[in-house]
């Protein structure tokens, strides 16, 4: 059975679609479907529910906290990370989870394409200059679907609040550690405008400063942190035994590993560094993610 976890914040626009490319899958065994709603003020849940996805209504908005209660009813492996403005190709999952059996892969992703139609110049050569770098291929984040083994998933505890989830679980893996499985690709939105991709790099910027800040934070006996969290163990509630504190010790000592791969001009707002997913839905520059 594989697990598909979804956060949704305000999607009742995309989630039918979503769900259909997904309930359209021919995977092994049942594919459970986890749609954690949050905070909307729209038919998200509802829409979710009468697909027969098992839903979570949070009132509080925030993917980290929609995505660490998913995780405490999501039962299997692989566990894959959807977002619900995404399509996901026929056959998708399965190659998905199959370039996860290979010997050393941890995490999969599908190609992208960047869709540039009707988009202003400004925003066509930022996309054509970004897309040629090799941390577009080998980056985890910015496609809205990934793809986690068991073995993966053990590298950490939950999502933590301080960065978006793509760059995060991008963090925990070296390159030889993951897989863009070429034959499926989803298609991602540039931005419309060229004011959409300078409020883009304004966040993606302060994200970045923000990761960097914590990574670099140093423990009380003044040595870097090293420890990185256990999984939390399956059905157990947000009341994790580990500290705050150790929480953001160990995520700060991952993430400082996982910078560590990126070239330094990357944490000065370039897409391919972004914390946030690199999609331009309906909703404003400045809405908050789903």
């Amino acid at each position: 059975m594989v697990s598909v976890i979804i956060a949704a914040h305000n999607e009742e626009a995309v989630i039918d679609r979503c769900l259909t490319a997904l309930l359209a899958q021919d995977v092994p065994g049942r594919l459970e479907i986890i749609v954690s709603a949050n905070g909307c003020a729209d038919r998200t849940a509802e829409i979710a529910a009468r697909r027969g996805a098992v839903v979570i209504d949070r009132s509080e908005p925030g993917k980290a906290a929609a995505l660490n209660a998913a995780e405490d009813v999501a039962g299997s492996f692989p566990r894959i990370y959807l977002d619900a403005d995404i399509v996901v190709p026929p056959g998708g999952l399965t190659a998905l989870c199959e370039s996860l059996d290979a010997p050393g892969i941890l995490a999969a992703v599908p190609a992208r394409r960047i869709e540039v139609v009707g988009r202003s110049w400004p925003v066509r050569a930022y996309t054509a200059i970004s897309s040629r770098l090799p941390v577009f291929r080998r980056g985890l984040f910015g496609r809205g679907l990934i793809a986690l083994s068991e073995e993966g998933r053990d590298r950490f505890a939950d999502f933590p609040t301080l960065v978006a989830d793509d760059l995060f679980l991008d963090s925990l893996f070296d390159d030889a550690e993951k897989r863009e499985v070429a034959a499926i690709e989803v298609v991602v939105e540039a931005p419309m405008r060229t004011s959409d991709l300078l409020a883009r790099l304004v966040r993606v910027r302060r994200g970045n400063a923000q990761l960097r800040a914590a990574a670099a934070y140093p423990a009380r006996d003044g040595r870097r942190r090293s420890a990185a969290p256990a999984r939390r163990p399956a059905g157990r509630t947000h009341s994790h035994p580990r500290t705050h504190r150790q929480q953001a010790a160990a995520t700060a000592a991952m993430l400082a590993r996982g910078l560590g791969k990126f070239p330094a001009g990357l944490g000065r707002g370039h897409p391919c560094s972004q914390v946030s997913a690199s999609r331009t839905r309906r909703a404003s520059p400045g809405s908050p993610a789903g």
